[in-house]
């Protein structure tokens, strides 16, 4: 039998090529189309001149070697990421794109995976090969992208306030205290949009042999001149998410109120709220009474319940996925960058007196000696009886009520501190680590500048609601691990050997021994900050013993609190503004099976341990952004007062100079060491001092001195002291051969005929 003979396949028409380019998603060439239309290679000469006819009427153009529609973007493409958008999502335009043919270039959102690897994360400014699809259009943008490669990144950007020059162009103040006194030169044309007072983000050049190094504008981050919010500094320093995505929005405004379905109704109980007078949130609330039970003679029956974040912030909900990104709220003076939008943590978990409010509490038995005894958590339905202050708690226990708290005296408060005074007696004999560090406040005008700082007084109330937290939060650790739940602790480390050794030699210096046997333990310390109690040095050596302290962190693997003397220990009691609460919570409602949206079976220790790591960092960047606003905020406020006397205490000794503490602010500012006095000033280590070659004279760490501010960076929140006061009487250090020359020649220029301040 004959077989038929081979049909000769025929060159495709040009329809034909444009149909199969639009349908394919992956590298669409000349190999791809032959080996689709079975083309051997005879005709593979006519396919590419058939190719080259499209090319030419404009019907396809042809990128490295792959083919797409004209005027259409190609699967793969090479794109600069140009701005980000409302959401945070980061906008590329592709490198190449005929605007004259085709119009203006088409806009790519480029989504980022939610388990980005190192590398994949894209910046603005950075060149990106995307793999690109068309969606539905949104906000004008009809192309999403993923980063398959950054082929570039964007020379070094600062960040700085634009100062626009009146004949065109610019400098830029740069916000790094690094980078003090180093301004770049913005030249006409680079300026983008930014407008004079813009915070903006500026690309560096390539440094002149003459003049200021210049730099363009690359994007503007925010007007300080309308806003006057320093914050904004700070949290585009650190970048810090501060704009709640679309998708988190909209989860959060459909979330609807809990009901009493799975809960216990505990509407009864006359639950109270004591926070800071202009707290936002209120995620935790109180309530103690007299135990009945004839074995606890004494002792008391204390409520700690928190909101039920766990209720609206489900496991991989878009709420979640970003509450994990920010980490931590971030509370500056003018603003608070919220881990959870406004809907859940300032309505549906804010325990508003006398409003129904989900809750998860723990309900614990404490004896007369304040020791825990047992405990019980329970998810409950909760109505706050009231919102109360410290200051106004304060004030009522001792005699002075008001309208709110007379009808509580009785039958909230009185009990609530009885059982404070039992737990005092546990801590007492506990022994944590007693530092005594004023925290100062800066209150703000309506304008948003300094009104003043103050030191608010640290009340019994204040200790009263960190006891029952703390005893809440060993509770929850307890329990997850009497259930083999996995959690994220909060631990703190015992001291370095290195940082032990370096506080023994300065105590010495101060005739303060401390013990080198044996192993470490917080009251060691307590018996030194109890020694120095209202002396000279009481606030010196309570800095130093808290420079000594490793830093806590979270973590899955359990290590203990060192300066709480508790061999566990957790976050529970206010997944509002933490993230490693809400794990807490979740693992117990899985532990006791309280609810369906507790920790999900999947999530383990090694899962935990990635979590720990990233929030142990967005809680430094927090702290670290909260410290350089109030530090500018200070700056600011100081600005006018050029020249003005300040006392304070010498709170840093380094080779460079000294660092100065003002007592009425709390600034700190820095004194170089070529500004001391009329010799060469050596740093002695050892002392935490600088010291005079010639006179001995010595500057010593926490030695109260007299100085003159000189400048003030706001923008930096950098202030320069010269100092006024004479040190101590001191023998002189070896004198070295030679003295710095600069240095000599800096004494006798600048110090010629000074006066200096009598002790």
């Amino acid at each position: 039998m004959n077989k038929p003979p081979k049909r000769t396949p025929s060159l495709p028409s040009k329809a034909d090529i444009l149909a199969f380019v639009a349908n394919q998603k992956g590298k669409v060439g000349t190999r791809e189309i032959a080996r689709a239309f079975g083309l051997k290679n005879a005709m593979r000469a006519e396919l590419k001149r058939l190719l080259r006819e499209l090319g030419d009427e404009g019907a396809v153009e042809k990128k490295r070697k792959k083919l797409h529609h004209a005027g259409t973007l190609p699967s793969t493409v090479l794109a600069d990421v140009v701005a980000r958008d409302s959401d945070g999502d980061l906008i590329a335009t592709p490198d190449e794109w005929d605007e004259d043919a085709h119009g203006p270039a088409p806009k790519i959102r480029i989504h980022v995976p939610r388990k980005a690897r190192p590398g994949e994360a894209a910046g603005i400014g950075d060149r990106v090969l995307l793999h690109t699809e068309e969606t539905e259009e949104d906000a004008g943008i009809r192309h999403r992208g993923r980063v398959i490669k950054i082929i570039d990144r964007p020379k070094q950007r600062v960040l700085g306030i634009f100062r626009r020059n009146p004949n065109g162009g610019g400098r830029l103040e740069p916000v790094d205290k690094k980078m003090l006194g180093k301004e770049l030169a913005i030249p006409a044309g680079a300026t983008g949009d930014a407008r004079d007072g813009d915070l903006v983000a500026v690309e560096t050049g390539r440094a002149p042999r003459l003049g200021l190094p210049t730099g363009r504008i690359v994007e503007r981050l925010g007007s300080l001149a309308s806003e006057k919010a320093v914050s904004l500094i700070a949290i585009h320093a650190h970048t810090i998410p501060h704009v709640f995505r679309r998708d988190t929005e909209t989860e959060a405004a459909a979330a609807k109120p809990a009901t009493l379905s799975g809960r216990e109704d505990w509407r009864h109980m006359p639950l109270i709220t004591i926070d800071p007078p202009d707290a936002k949130d209120h995620d935790d609330a109180v309530h103690a009474e007299k135990d009945t039970a004839a074995n606890n003679h004494g002792g008391f029956i204390i409520t700690v319940a928190i909101a039920d974040v766990s209720q609206y912030v489900t496991p991989g909900s878009a709420l979640d996925r970003e509450a994990l990104v920010r980490g931590n709220s971030v509370y500056f003076p003018d603003r608070v960058v919220p881990m959870l939008p406004e809907r859940i943590s300032n309505d549906l978990c804010s325990l508003r007196p006398r409003e129904d409010r989900a809750a998860l509490a723990v309900r614990m038995v404490i004896g007369a000696d304040g020791r825990k005894r047992s405990h019980m958590f329970h998810r409950i339905m909760m109505r706050s009886a009231a919102k109360l202050s410290y200051e106004q708690t304060q004030l009522a226990i001792g005699g002075r009520t008001d309208e709110v708290t007379e009808p509580l005296i009785k039958p909230v408060l009185e009990p609530l501190y009885a059982a404070y005074e039992a737990l005092t007696r546990a801590r007492t004999e506990r022994q944590p680590l007693d530092l005594d560090l004023p925290e100062r406040k800066i209150l703000l005008k309506h304008d948003g500048t300094v009104d003043r700082v103050v030191t608010p007084e640290r009340l019994e109330a204040n200790r009263l609601i960190e006891e029952f937290m703390i005893l809440a939060n060993v509770a929850a650790a307890e329990t997850l691990e009497k259930a083999r739940v996995p959690l994220i602790y909060r631990v703190h480390d015992e001291p370095g050997i290195e940082k032990i050794h370096a506080m023994r030699e300065f105590l010495a210096s101060l005739q303060i021994p401390f013990a080198k046997a044996g192993s470490l333990r917080p009251e060691q310390f307590n018996h030194i900050l109890a020694r120095v109690k209202g002396g000279d040095n009481e606030q010196l050596i309570n800095e130093v013993v808290l420079r000594t302290q490793a830093q806590a962190e979270y973590a899955a693997e359990n290590y203990g609190h060192f300066g709480l003397n508790l061999r566990r220990y957790a976050h529970f009691t206010s997944p509002i503004r933490r993230y490693a609460d809400l794990i807490v919570h979740r693992g117990l409602i899985r532990a006791l099976k309280l609810g369906s949206d507790g920790l999900p079976e999947g999530i383990d220790v090694k899962m935990l341990a990635e979590i720990s790591a990233q929030i142990s960092a967005t809680e430094r960047r927090a702290m670290l952004a909260e410290r350089e606003t109030k530090d500018r905020l200070i700056a600011h406020f100081l600005a006018d007062r050029i020249g003005a006397t300040f006392d304070g205490r010498i709170s840093g000794v380094t080779r460079a100079g000294l660092f100065v503490k003002l007592s009425d602010t709390g600034a700190d500012g820095f004194v170089p060491a070529r500004t001391i006095g009329n010799e060469y000033f050596r740093f002695e280590e050892t002392a935490r001092s600088m010291v005079g070659n010639r006179s001995g004279e010595t500057y010593r760490l926490g030695d109260a001195v007299t100085v003159k501010l000189v400048e003030a960076a706001p923008v930096a929140g950098a202030l320069r002291f010269e100092i006024l006061s004479d040190g101590r009487q001191g023998r002189p250090s070896r004198r070295p051969q030679h003295e710095p020359r600069w240095q000599e020649r800096s004494k006798s220029n600048r110090y010629r005929g000074k006066q200096r301040k009598p002790r």
